[in-house]
């Protein structure tokens, strides 16, 4: 069995970074997308407790959760097209 040394492991560790880092800037730059996936998740966040209301608001959380689940399909394709 091949034992790898703490040097070995930090140049094996360091290739793969410098290989992921040298994917990401070739071909085309992909924008930030921190604030839209903080969105979807807040977009969800608000989905599940929506869910876990109590039915009995008059359609008002029925509607919220539809628009909700709108928003989250928007914020998704938004996404999709910045990556792209």
């Amino acid at each position: 069995m091949h034992h790898l040394s703490r040097s070995n492991i930090r140049k094996f560790v360091f290739a793969v970074g410098f290989m992921v880092v040298g994917g990401l800037t070739t071909g085309t730059a992909m924008a930030y997308q921190g604030h839209m996936f903080n969105a979807m998740h807040a977009l969800q966040n608000a989905r599940q407790e929506l869910l876990a209301a109590a039915p009995n608001k008059g359609g008002y959380r029925d509607r919220a959760i539809d628009l909700v689940n709108q928003a989250i399909a928007t914020v998704h394709e938004g996404i999709e097209v910045g990556a792209h």
